[in-house]
């Protein structure tokens, strides 16, 4: 993705209309099991409350840069006014208080990072009539300014038939005035509804595309759907069609050209929660920026890659975005100061770990993945060029300071990477103040130079085990031997 449209993002208008729910995440310690049924007791340590759904897609194209406007309703109760608050401090308003009905919220209990019960507030009563005539005046109004809109039906109530229809005329250009009409993308459990609209885009996962051409049974995925493109885009009677699948990537269809692929990395069904949200979001403001549709679908596969590393429902920031975007590009310190405030100020655990990484080996992933596994974000140092020679010697670095760079940024286990170039990362331990240092090896904590600054910071440290025969020195031994 260019500069330049990245550079757009903040002169896009969005507005998100649809189901908007609280998610909530209770997190705590299990130490034993229940006596009156076989499942573990969970001592409740920390608890989140983070915008979800539609609402979450609103929060993402915030923190993406646009102007964002939320169409949904909330009930008159203690969660409503949570979700409210959340968005307005996102500067995200309109949002819409119904008396009488509840807030959707989706609660889920986990204990050592694995998620052991939902369970799930909702409202299936019909949205009252005043409810909806004050839905389609607050989406009439905003949509005078709006260049993209997004539909996020989850079959909450928000999207009532006469709301569809509504946005169904705004995106044919009828009732919007002067103004050329916003373009409309769709994320919805139900496409089939929307053909009417014409939308831009419609964005099935590849339950529901079965589901709308009327398939089932086992298929090889990405034939499956690349078999039938053309009836995907006809029956939807959208532009453009993006079938997401999870761990594999999505499909992007247009008429007229192969299916374009995008790739995931694939991790836990806990951890991708959410992400299909930052997908559509980065979508459809990469849509709404101009950037071509292949480049639109390929920016909000990395946008997803960045939250599908984070604990509970995240989003992306352009800083995030920029920063997947070139991963072979490490942080200058003042760019890496401000995500560490913003890993603190949503209450990560941050790990850092530093070395030359030279030859990269299985010794090096090992330790890196276990550092992974000791908080939430992990923060690399990388010891320069000219720290290698002092260190290790004339003939090295093997590789040079960039090409170690970009083997680690390609680790998924990896978050962020910054450049040292004296022989010690105590700059950076004074910077980035972790909760975990971890170093890898036959060390004795006592005994890393880092470690009484470390823990005067009031960090831990941490020495990870050691995987015999397995160092950059013994690999480049063997070579020359």
């Amino acid at each position: 993705m260019t500069e330049e449209t990245l550079d757009r993002f903040g002169d896009v208008t969005a507005v998100v209309v649809g189901d908007v729910m609280l998610d909530s995440w209770l997190r705590g310690r299990s130490r034993r099991m229940a006596q009156e049924a076989p499942v573990p007791v969970v001592t409740v340590e920390q608890t989140e409350e983070q915008p979800g759904g539609a609402a979450n897609t609103a929060a993402n194209l915030a923190a993406l840069g646009a102007r964002v406007h939320m169409v949904g309703v909330t009930g008159a109760d203690p969660a409503g006014a949570t979700l409210t608050a959340a968005l307005g401090r996102l500067g995200i308003d309109g949002l819409i208080t119904v008396r009488g009905r509840r807030t959707a919220v989706k609660r889920r209990v986990l204990t050592d990072g694995q998620i052991v019960a939902r369970y799930d507030e909702e409202d299936d009563a019909p949205l009252p009539e005043a409810a909806e005539r004050e839905l389609i005046d607050r989406i009439a109004r905003l949509a005078a300014a709006a260049d993209v809109i997004v539909a996020c039906d989850y079959a909450g109530g928000v999207c009532t038939p006469a709301v569809r229809r509504a946005l169904c005329d705004l995106s044919a250009g009828r009732g919007n005035g002067s103004r050329g009409a916003p373009m409309l993308i769709v994320d919805a459990h139900d496409v089939g509804p929307w053909r009417d609209c014409l939308p831009k885009a419609v964005l099935p996962n590849y339950a529901e595309v079965q589901r709308l051409l009327g398939e089932t049974g086992d298929h090889d995925r990405i034939g499956f759907l690349t078999s039938r493109s053309a009836r995907l885009l006809e029956a939807t009677c959208a532009e453009l069609v993006v079938t997401t699948l999870d761990g594999q990537g999505t499909l992007l269809h247009r008429r007229g050209r192969e299916p374009h692929r995008t790739h995931a990395t694939p991790v836990s069904d806990a951890m991708s929660i959410g992400a299909g949200d930052t997908f559509t979001a980065a979508f459809a403001l990469s849509l709404a920026a101009g950037a071509p549709p292949e480049e639109a679908a390929d920016v909000a596969q990395a946008a997803a890659g960045v939250v599908v590393r984070r604990p509970g429902t995240g989003v992306c920031t352009s800083e995030d975005l920029q920063q997947a975007l070139r991963p072979d590009a490490a942080l200058p310190y003042d760019r890496l100061a401000a995500f560490v405030e913003r890993h603190r100020r949503e209450g990560r655990r941050i790990v850092f770990t530093n070395g030359c990484f030279d030859v990269l080996h299985r010794g090096h992933v090992a330790c890196l993945e276990e550092a992974a596994r000791l908080g939430d974000v992990l923060i690399v140092a990388v010891n320069s060029d000219a720290g290698v020679a002092r260190l290790k010697g004339p003939e090295r670095p093997i590789n040079r300071c960039e090409d170690r760079v970009a083997v680690l940024a390609a680790l998924g286990c990896v978050d962020h990477i910054a450049v040292f170039d004296e022989d010690s990362p105590v700059e950076l331990l004074r910077l980035v103040c972790p909760d975990v240092y971890v170093k890898g090896g036959d060390y004795h904590p006592d005994l890393l130079p880092e470690a009484d600054l470390v823990r005067e910071l009031g960090g831990e440290v941490r020495v990870l085990g050691y995987v015999p025969d397995r160092s950059t020195t013994a690999i480049v031994n063997r070579i020359r031997g």
